[in-house]
């Protein structure tokens, strides 16, 4: 199981590749200590995850000023954790008392407001002043009366590449020269067509096309849902240009076929199988754990276009939990200022909390995998550049939809066009 997985939600990956590397089983809000209890008896709160948050740390240091609270947490594969949670609302059994939700499936669940605890009646409206206020936004009712969720990390974005593959290709290899190459996206492919050019043994420019097309997207002003929860992907002309040059990243030989997170692919980081790969703050921590003897061979430059955002997640409370009170409690705990800072520094995932953007603990913090990449101040810089998106209800099923369709092309079962058209025959079907 990998820290940092649970970031990106997979949701452009083919069906094929929707595994996680999983650990221990599911959520279990019914396994909860019954309201009640004996005075002294421990209170069982269960945490339900999709990955390791980085929070095990945290959970002691909690206990240690609340010895009352046992702290559980459960962890499942990121589609498995999604969908268990759609079924526990439903039937109102099963789920934790804390559970995350990463951000393609927010609107799903902050639409569900009477299934889940609101945050305020335990004084938690207290942190609006905190968050980016996007963030905040995300985490409440669609009517904004009831706060359901607090964020945890954003996943602003760069571009992490091989420095020593470039160097094999004859290519500039610092930061800033590399980030010079792409500015935008028609140049990367163009920089990608000259790495393929030189034939550097074993490696293709880039893992795949699915987080290509994601970032391309999220920059756009508007992305696959407009502000009316009205899908737009036949309409958006921004979507069907991310398509296009995803798919010609396919079609000149620039992708190594390795989907996101599949087996191949986590061995692909080792074997240095591709030079550039989409990064957002939590990727950082994924590919030093994967591709442990490759440190200082990675660097960071920015990404084409200049910022943007995958992934992240907030922290709710079903209302089905026994013990409300105490679970806002531990979430106000996990997602303060300084928890956040912390989990950054040991994890990767950026912080929600702009405050912290110039502290200089942020900026100043560096990787020496990276070669001392000024991480702090890339993912900083990233996250004040950042323009948010209006998210759909339906927006990760949207997301798989389309990148089932890349995975066809880029397996030869398609050409682009015919995947198109599958792809918004697929969509139309999604309510």
């Amino acid at each position: 199981m990998t820290p940092r997985i649970r970031r990106l939600g997979l949701s452009l990956l083919t069906a094929s590749a929707l595994t996680l590397a999983a650990a221990c089983g599911g959520g279990g809000g019914d396994s909860a200590t019954e309201a009640g209890a004996d005075p002294g008896e421990k209170i069982k709160l269960t945490v339900d995850l999709f990955g390791d948050f980085g929070f095990k740390p945290l959970y002691e240091e909690y206990k240690k000023t609340h010895p009352d609270i046992e702290i559980v947490e459960n962890v499942t594969q990121f589609n498995d954790h999604h969908n268990n949670l759609v079924k526990r609302l439903a039937t109102n059994s099963g789920a934790g008392d804390v559970t995350a939700v990463e951000v393609g499936y927010i609107s799903t669940f902050t639409a569900q407001p009477p299934k889940f605890t609101d945050l305020k009646q335990f004084g938690l409206d207290k942190r609006q002043a905190d968050y980016l206020d996007w963030k905040w936004q995300q985490g409440l009712s669609k009517d904004g009366a009831q706060v359901l969720g607090l964020g945890t990390d954003v996943g602003g974005l760069a571009m992490c590449y091989r420095k020593d593959l470039f160097e094999k290709a004859g290519l500039p290899s610092e930061r800033e020269k590399v980030a010079a190459l792409w500015p935008t996206w028609e140049e990367y492919i163009a920089t990608g067509k000259k790495f393929a050019a030189a034939d550097v043994a074993g490696a293709k420019f880039v893992d795949s096309p699915g987080e290509i097309f994601r970032a391309m997207v999220n920059q756009a002003p508007v992305g696959l849902y407009d502000a009316q929860d009205q899908i737009i992907v036949d309409s958006n002309p921004d979507v069907k240009k991310a398509w296009d040059l995803s798919n010609q990243l396919t079609q000149e030989g620039l992708t190594a076929k390795l989907a996101a997170f599949s087996p191949p692919w986590n061995t692909g980081f080792a074997k240095g199988s591709f030079a550039t790969i989409i990064c957002p703050a939590w990727m950082t921590g994924f590919i030093q754990e994967q591709a442990q003897d490759a440190s200082g061979k990675w660097d960071i430059a920015a990404v084409p276009g200049g910022s943007g955002n995958s992934g992240g997640s907030h922290l709710m409370v079903p209302k089905q939990s026994k013990h409300p009170k105490e679970a806002a409690e531990l979430i106000d705990f996990l997602t303060s200022k300084e928890n956040q800072a912390k989990v950054f520094k040991e994890e990767g995932t950026f912080p929600s909390i702009p405050e912290l953007y110039d502290d200089p603990e942020i900026q100043n913090f560096t990787k020496p995998f990276f070669g001392d990449a000024p991480i702090g101040k890339i993912y900083s810089d990233a996250a004040k550049a950042l323009k948010p998106q209006h998210l759909g209800p339906k927006e990760a099923d949207v997301r798989v939809a389309i990148g089932n369709g890349l995975g066809r092309v880029e397996q030869g079962k398609q050409t682009p066009d015919q995947a198109w058209a599958q792809v918004l025959e697929d969509v139309k079907k999604i309510k």
